[in-house]
Order: structure tokens, then C-alpha cells, then sequence
């Protein structure tokens, strides 16, 4: 009886230690139990995505990959390859297993290890939400409370789903559906059987067990998860010996990138991070809508890289990468061996490696990187005449024995019809971007040649000399202070004596061609760099420059010196193109924006731009009557204002009348003008855009001293486009090209210039970007009348032949003299060089 009692009294005693020091370890860890508003709002830790405007994946940064699902959308059989894995009893216990605990502790007594032990899939819940991974006795109660209040929160299901979308799986990937994403580039849906057992085994070693670095222990994992799937009774044996007798097919598969626009999407990732945060912008899931079209994007890039390559070809081929081998001196490598060779081999943009295996007259075999063979023909290697400096070529080649030997490491491109095309990296850099002058949307931009080369983003931080692209700022100007398109000026050379250098500056025209007295519409259109220097004389400098100030353009780029009518001021692309938008648009500075929309991980809008448009404040309709609402442009707010927003005007910085006069000189640059039946007609230096068959089109040339910049810039009213190319270093120039017969004609001889090195990616991208859109030429503006001049003088003319033409006035420019009756004759061209002049 006294033992009874005594041990009813030590059961009584040990029960209420227990619960004292149940209640105390409770209180202790209470703390890091989270709330039911926490568990019911878990934010997984989602990459940025980067689209395009219509929806395609450009990029995604974050170092977490995460594809969230729902457990409606989660394969049974893979929900059931996780419990017979990893917690069978899920479904039947309260968030923790008596058993599994009880035998972790006999382990740890037995041997004073400390191992995991048999954690149930809340329990792993709560570890990797909550906890950190230190092995230690007080996280592993920390773990059982907190997975008990789990339970007591969220369903089973609920738990499940958290669970699967949280596990580390290995390379990056966090939950099941970027484990099917990154190891074999599939949808959950689409998973077989062995698959998703591999995907299953991941949890308990993601880097161990991982099939792409361990193949063979994954292999041995996976079966053992098909053995548990088999022995639950969840597959049958005809089942698991086929899944068994699977070969692992994993390997690395990234981001299902639509289209790779690497430039735009780094402007993206810069903006979201000095908005967010690094943390917050990686890992929030953010979805942002960049303001590029992916039609036009692609085009934008394919030109660029096009032009770069064809100046290469011009400039002639510079000789292998490496020579693996001499065929007169070694024996030629085998396949496998020219393989390992080129492994390490980086390829970048649209080159493949390879290695030339024979060479006969007229062709060569090659291997490529992926171990392809295939034959050059002549007309893919016909251009590689040898490379001597960028204004010297050697003869074009007369055989393919001319050009390679067995044993060159080469580059390749892949040609339209599937043949591949002897290259070689370009050394020049180039930059294009395009915008919609109405309401400065980005429509497409690129940066270089290659990211993965060059990270460098030329088309907004390259900062070049712009030439002969400053010009119709300069005579934007002229225009404002007195000057018509109608005005004459001498087309002759200057000479002035410089004091402070002791030396004559003598600029000259390009080409060295001089007609005497020229109006400005033909001044302009081609390119007369005496009369803009004219011009800049007669407006005068500081004038001229606080009108250059007016588009956008910064106030340290324009220097005060007379070279400003050249185009010495160095300016980004971007810039350029915000500046030419505002003749297209009727004279109001836009503000160029990538961004359309920024959504969160659900969905939800934060941010919707709301361009400032180019427009007049009486041409605004009401609030009532406006067809889209806006919110505000400048990246301030969280979330985007619902309620439609008053459409906002840019400001006007010209005239409508000044800008669509410029606009029309431009149009003559690639129309020109005169009478060539008549012997009057002339070419603008644009002339090349006339292959686009588009009356609407406006466009300037530029050219630096010594082609070391060269640009094209042009314009509907919808579009306006800049190209630059150049060599990043700027003391570099693009030299000049001899004629080669093994080329087309259009790869013409002659130092590069504007018009022959950067307007053929500008024509390239515009067919594209044009492509069935109707012509939309700018319209003349109120304040402006039409009149008939003599071409010769500038005057008024009574006549309708080819010595006048109608001529665009504000109204009160216009000239009140009529020209005295002339001899037709003195209406011929009268052109000169600088020899005949002096």
C-alpha cells in the first residue's frame, strides 16, 4: 500500500514537472511562433520577370528559381511519391510523429550524435520557414511546437502546398515546379513517372542526390522512392519496373527565355533595385512589362548585328581564333580530341565555333562546338580577303585554299537558308534605339553587339561626337531667329585665322563640293557643313546653344566654340533620338520611359506609366471623354491610381511651325529635290531610305572627322530611330574600305561615313518597324503658307516649270520680291571643288 502511494505520488510529481516544464519550454519558444496572419500570408521568395511589352520572357533575375503551384495542379502520383518518401502518415497525424521522435532520441542516446530523425513534413515546414538548419535540442522543440500550431491553422492540403512550392530541390531551384522546369524543362503535367520519383528524392540531399552532378547516386535515390511508392502500394510492379529501367535524363535547362534582350532588361533590373531594393526586387516575383514590342526588339538587335558584320566583311578577314594543329609540320587531331579543344569555348551572339578539317579550292569542311560537320561553299567564304589595317585590304581571295588551312579554330554565322557563313567577332560597337515620338515610349533598344561581351550599354551611357546629326538643331535655330528654308548662304570655303592657335581653321564640306549660293532646304539635305557654320555665325554661338538646350540635350555636352556647327558636342543615342522626336512630334520634348507595368507576384498592377504625350493642353479631352487613364510617370508610388488621371501635355519647346519645317528639310535629305530630267535634280545624303518606299520618312546622316563616329537618324510621325556606330575607344576610326569584287554592291568601296555604315541598320530595322503601317507623313501645321519659289534666288517665281517649286513660310517669312526674268540655263547645276574654287 505505502509503495502504491508512493509511486502515485512520483507519477504525480513527474506529471507536473512535465507540465511545468511543457508550459515553460512553451513560453520560451513562444516568441517564434508565428501568427495565423503570417501562416495564412507567406510570401515565397519569387525571381523578378522581365517581359516585353506583348507578354514575352525576356529575363528574370533572382537567385531562387520559383514556379508556385497550387495542389489542384500538382500530379497525384508526385504528391504521392512525397509522402511514401517523406511523412506516409501525413494525412492521419497532428504535425508530428510520436514514433519517429522516440526513435530519434534512442539514436542520440545510444550514440550522442545528433541527427535529424524522422521530421514529418510539417515539422520540414517548419524548420525551413521559420528555423535555421544548426542542429541543436532547442530548435528541434522550437520545430514541434511550431509545427503543432501549424496544424491548428492551416488545413492539410494548405500545408502540402506551402511544403511542395518551399523545398530546396537543388540548383537554385525552390519547389516542385521549378525542379520540372530546371531539370528536365517541363510543366508538373507533363512529368513521367521516374521523373517525378527523381524530383521526390531530392529533399534529403539536393546537392548529394542531385542527378546532373551525381547521376549515379540519384539514380540509386530515385528507386528507392519507386521501391516506397511500391511497397505503399501506390504503383504496381509492371510500374516500377519500367520507371526502374528509366535512364536519368535530367540536365540543366534555364529560364524559358521568348526572347533574349539583355540591354533593356538590365535598364529594368537597375531601376527595380534602386526602387526596391536588391532583396525586394530579386525575390518578390515581380512581373514588369517593359515598353519594347518583341517583333520590333528582335528586328532591332538582328540589324545591329547584321551592320557590324557586314563592316567587318568589308575590312576583310583577320585570321583564325588559334590553330590547333600544322598539317605541315602535325598530324591533324581527331574528333574527339577537337571536341575537349573546343568545350571551353564561350560562343557569343549568333557565332558557333569550329575547326577546319580540309580545305579544297572552292570549299572547306568544318566541325562544329556541338559536333556537327558541314562544308563552306564559296559564297560563304568568298568575302575573307585578308585584313591589312582599317583603310587597307589585301586581293580578293581566288580560292578557299587562299583563305584557310586544316587546323584553324574559326568563327561561324548561320545563314537565312541554314548554310553557315565564314565570320569573325566585330571589333566595331554599335548602339540603335527607337522611340514613339508621341508619347516617348521606348520601342526598341540595344546596346551592343554582344552583352555577354560587353556589358556596356552604348545606346544610353556612350556619349559619342554626333557630326553632322546636330545639324538640324543647328538650323532649328536659324530658323527661330530670322531664316527660312527659302534663305540663301554662300556654299563656299572658309578660312579664318585663329590668334590664340596661330592657325587657320578651314572647315570643309564632305565631300570637298561647293555649289555657291544654296538654299537651306539643300543645305541640310546635304549635309553642307560650311553653311552650318554659317548659320551658327549668324544666329550666334551662345544662342545657338541655349537652343540646342531646349531638346534635352545637357548643357556640359554642348561646347561654345564654333565646332558645335559640325557636331563636336557628344551626346548618348538616346538623347539624340529624344531630340529628333521632337521635330516628328510637332516640337514638344518627350520623356523617354522602358517601363509600361509593374505587377506583384499575384497580379496585381503597381505601377502603370502615364507618359506625358505630345500634345497641346486645348487638344486634352476631358477627364470623362479620355480613352485611358494614367497614372503617374515617375516610378513614385506602390500601387497605380484606378481612377482615370487628366492625360498630361510634354512641354513645347518649338514652334509646330519650326518643327515641321525641319522635318521637311530632313525629308529632302532622303527625297531630295530639283528636276533630273532638267539637269537640276540633287540627292540628299540620305537618298539610301528611298529603298523603304515610304514618302513619309524624314532622315540625317553624321559623320565625325576621320570617321570615328558614324550616325543615322530619321523619323515618321510614329517613329524616330538613331544608330550610332563607332569603336568604343573614340580615338579609333572605322577607316575605309577597297573595292572587292567577291562582294555585292552593296558592300561599296570608300571611307565609312553616315550614310554607308550606320543608315543600313537603321533601314533594316525600320522595314520591320514600318512593316503594315500606313504612311504617316507630318502634317503642315496651322501658321503656315505654301508658296512658289525660283530655286536659283530664293524669290518668288510666276513660273511652274522646273526653276521653282512650292516652298513651306510661317506666315510673314516669306519673301515679297519677285525673281527678274533669267536665261533657263543658269538654272544647271553649279558645282565646284575646293581646287576649282581657289
Amino acid at each position: 500500500m505505502i509503495l502504491l502511494k508512493r509511486t502515485l505520488q512520483f507519477f504525480i510529481i513527474c506529471t507536473l514537472i512535465g507540465l511545468i516544464t511543457l508550459i515553460s519550454l512553451y513560453y520560451y519558444v513562444k516568441p517564434d511562433i508565428p501568427s495565423v496572419q503570417v501562416l495564412k500570408d507567406v510570401q515565397l521568395q519569387t525571381p523578378m520577370q522581365v517581359f516585353t511589352k506583348d507578354g514575352l520572357l525576356i529575363n528574370q533575375f533572382g537567385e531562387k528559381r520559383r514556379i508556385p503551384v497550387t495542389i489542384d495542379e500538382i500530379p497525384q502520383p508526385l504528391i504521392d511519391a512525397f509522402l511514401a518518401t517523406e511523412d506516409n502518415r501525413f494525412y492521419d497525424h497532428i504535425g508530428i510523429d510520436p514514433i519517429g521522435i522516440v526513435r530519434s532520441a534512442i539514436v542520440l542516446i545510444s550514440t550522442g550524435e545528433k541527427k535529424q530523425g524522422a521530421s514529418t513534413i510539417t515539422m520540414q515546414l517548419a524548420r525551413n520557414f521559420f528555423l535555421t538548419r544548426e542542429k541543436a535540442y532547442i530548435r528541434k522543440v522550437k520545430e514541434i511546437f511550431i509545427a503543432l500550431h501549424i496544424e491548428s491553422v492551416l488545413t492539410k492540403d494548405e500545408i502540402l502546398e506551402l511544403y511542395l512550392n518551399k523545398i530546396e530541390l537543388g540548383n537554385r531551384a525552390f519547389g516542385i515546379g521549378a525542379a520540372a522546369q530546371v531539370y528536365y524543362g517541363k510543366e508538373l503535367k507533363d512529368l513521367t513517372l521516374a521523373q517525378m520519383a527523381m524530383i521526390a528524392g531530392l529533399p534529403k540531399a539536393p546537392s548529394a542526390l542531385n542527378p546532373i552532378r551525381n547521376p549515379i547516386r540519384a539514380k540509386a535515390r530515385r528507386n528507392v522512392v519507386l521501391g516506397r511508392l511500391l511497397t505503399e502500394n501506390y504503383i504496381t510492379q509492371q510500374q516500377y519496373n519500367e520507371a526502374t529501367s528509366q535512364p536519368i535524363t535530367a540536365y540543366f535547362h534555364g529560364a524559358e527565355i521568348d526572347l533574349y534582350a539583355p540591354y533593356i532588361s538590365e535598364m529594368v533590373r537597375a531601376e527595380m533595385v534602386k526602387r526596391y531594393g536588391v532583396d525586394k526586387a530579386y525575390n518578390s516575383g515581380f512581373k514588369i512589362f517593359t515598353s519594347v514590342e518583341s517583333k520590333v526588339q528582335k528586328a532591332a538587335q538582328t540589324a545591329l548585328v547584321n551592320n557590324l558584320h557586314n563592316y567587318d566583311m568589308r575590312h576583310g578577314f583577320r585570321g583564325p581564333v588559334d590553330v590547333l594543329w600544322d598539317p605541315e609540320t602535325q598530324p591533324a587531331l581527331g574528333e574527339q580530341q577537337i571536341l575537349e579543344k573546343l568545350k571551353p569555348v564561350k560562343e557569343i551572339a549568333d557565332l558557333h565555333a569550329a575547326v577546319v578539317l580540309n580545305v579544297s579550292e572552292k570549299t572547306a569542311d568544318v566541325i562544329l562546338k556541338n559536333g556537327q560537320y558541314t562544308t563552306l561553299n564559296w559564297d560563304n567564304l568568298k568575302w575573307a580577303r585578308k585584313y591589312i589595317t582599317r583603310y587597307r585590304q589585301s586581293f580578293a581571295p581566288k580560292a578557299a585554299t587562299d583563305i584557310l588551312t586544316p587546323g584553324m579554330q574559326i568563327w561561324l554565322r548561320k545563314n537565312n537558308d541554314d548554310s553557315y557563313l565564314l565570320s569573325q567577332i566585330p571589333e566595331a560597337a554599335s548602339a540603335l534605339v527607337s522611340l514613339d515620338p508621341q508619347d516617348g515610349r521606348i520601342k526598341a533598344i540595344v546596346g551592343g553587339y554582344s552583352f555577354e561581351q560587353s556589358q556596356y550599354n552604348r545606346a544610353v551611357q556612350a556619349k559619342r561626337q554626333v557630326g553632322s546629326n546636330i545639324k538640324p538643331f543647328i538650323y532649328s535655330a536659324a530658323l527661330e531667329n530670322g531664316y527660312t528654308l527659302a534663305s540663301i548662304l554662300n556654299d563656299a570655303p572658309i578660312n579664318q585665322w585663329d590668334k590664340s592657335l596661330g592657325v587657320a581653321w578651314r572647315p570643309k564640306n564632305s565631300p570637298a563640293v561647293y555649289n555657291g549660293p544654296i538654299r537651306i532646304r539643300r543645305a541640310l539635305a546635304q549635309s553642307k557643313n560650311v553653311i552650318s557654320v554659317r548659320l551658327l555665325r549668324g544666329v550666334g554661338l551662345q544662342r545657338t546653344a541655349d537652343h540646342l538646350l531646349k531638346f534635352g540635350f545637357k548643357d556640359e555636352d554642348i561646347n561654345r566654340s564654333e565646332s558645335l556647327a559640325l557636331g563636336s558636342a557628344s551626346i548618348t543615342p538616346l538623347e539624340l533620338a529624344r531630340g529628333m522626336s521632337t521635330f516628328a512630334n510637332g516640337g514638344h520634348l518627350i520623356e523617354p520611359y522602358f517601363i509600361s507595368e509593374i505587377q506583384d507576384a499575384y497580379g496585381n498592377v503597381l505601377f502603370k506609366a502615364s507618359p506625358a504625350l505630345a500634345c497641346d493642353e486645348d487638344e486634352l479631352l476631358p477627364v470623362s471623354q479620355a480613352t485611358d487613364s494614367f497614372a503617374n510617370n515617375n516610378l513614385d508610388t506602390d500601387t497605380a491610381d484606378e481612377q482615370a488621371i487628366q492625360p498630361r501635355c510634354a512641354p513645347r519647346v518649338i514652334s509646330k511651325q519650326n518643327a515641321f519645317l525641319i522635318a521637311e528639310a530632313m525629308h529632302s535629305a532622303v527625297w531630295g529635290g530639283g528636276s533630273w530630267t532638267h539637269k537640276t535634280g540633287w540627292s540628299g545624303t540620305g537618298w539610301r531610305a528611298q529603298a523603304l518606299d515610304r514618302r513619309d520618312l524624314s532622315g540625317k546622316t553624321g559623320t565625325t572627322n576621320d570617321s570615328v563616329d558614324t550616325w543615322f537618324s530619321g523619323f515618321n510621325r510614329n517613329v524616330a530611330t538613331s544608330v550610332w556606330v563607332g569603336f568604343d575607344n573614340p580615338g579609333n576610326s572605322l577607316g575605309r574600305s577597297t573595292y572587292n569584287n567577291n562582294l555585292d554592291s552593296s558592300q561599296i568601296s570608300g571611307a565609312e561615313s553616315g550614310a554607308k555604315t550606320a543608315q543600313p541598320a537603321w533601314i533594316d530595322f525600320m522595314k520591320v518597324a514600318l512593316e503594315g503601317t500606313p504612311e504617316a507623313p507630318i502634317e503642315p501645321p496651322e501658321g503656315l503658307v505654301s508658296i512658289r519659289i525660283d530655286l536659283k534666288t530664293g524669290l518668288l517665281s510666276h513660273k511652274n516649270d522646273y526653276t521653282s517649286r512650292f516652298e513651306y513660310f510661317e506666315k510673314g517669312t516669306a519673301p515679297t520680291k519677285y525673281v527678274l526674268s533669267q536665261p533657263t540655263d543658269i538654272f544647271e547645276e553649279d558645282t565646284k571643288t575646293e581646287e576649282e574654287l581657289f
